[in-house]
């Protein structure tokens, strides 16, 4: 029997970055909070926190390495990552007037959201159980690299390095979901079928930007 810990340890890593990214919708008034694929209390759910300054971030090297929080009431004004990795103040829901570019760019994000939802739900429930049955690799390397990406883009002040952190986290997404595709083509089953269409409707959900 296969052990399922790679598969694990890359989902821990997705909804990390997923509710990163939620944490970011939320703050800029644009969703409404983390919410995780499936019981939020599960064994594999890793809460963490990013927060933004309504001005100057005050940031420490090491985010992106595995730091995880818990988010800081309003009365604290601030939240520390369990690594020392952040320290910020949350970011103002007002942001000025809704243009094309944000309207995009907040269309991006949603995008990038609900694809990861809808990739560790897949993860959860379908490869999980295949997994057990029989081996295939898992790129644990690719589900860090995206959570380090979505902890950098939580810290970035709206502009051109915002979108390429937002591209860079799509484009390693779609990595992720391919890769999978890939090692379960080999796999022929009923079940891996019905796997491999769930994670390419997640690709088309993904388009080149």
């Amino acid at each position: 029997m296969a052990s399922p810990a790679p598969l694990v340890a890359s989902i821990s890593h997705q909804m990390v970055a997923l509710q990163t990214l939620q944490l970011l919708q939320q703050e800029w008034g644009w969703g409404d909070g983390p919410s995780a694929p499936g019981s939020p209390s599960g064994p594999d759910h890793v809460p963490i926190a990013p927060a933004r300054n309504s001005g100057q971030m005050r940031t420490r090297r090491g985010l992106g390495r595995g730091s995880t929080g818990a988010r800081g009431s309003p009365e604290a004004g601030g939240l520390r990552g369990a690594e020392g990795g952040a320290e910020l103040l949350p970011f103002p829901r007002d942001r000025g007037p809704c243009t094309l570019a944000r309207m995009a760019m907040r269309s991006a994000l949603a995008r990038v959201v609900d694809s990861t939802s809808e990739l560790v739900s897949v993860e959860q429930t379908l490869l999980g159980p295949l997994q057990h049955e029989r081996p295939f690799p898992i790129h644990l390397k690719d589900s860090v690299e995206f959570r380090n990406i979505c902890s950098h883009l939580a810290l970035q002040i709206e502009g051109q390095q915002f979108d390429r952190d937002l591209n860079a986290a799509h484009q390693c997404l779609k990595t992720i979901v391919k890769k999978l595709i890939q090692a379960l083509a080999n796999l022929p089953s009923d079940a891996h079928v019905v796997a491999c269409a769930s994670l390419r409707q997640i690709l088309q959900n993904l388009p080149d930007v």
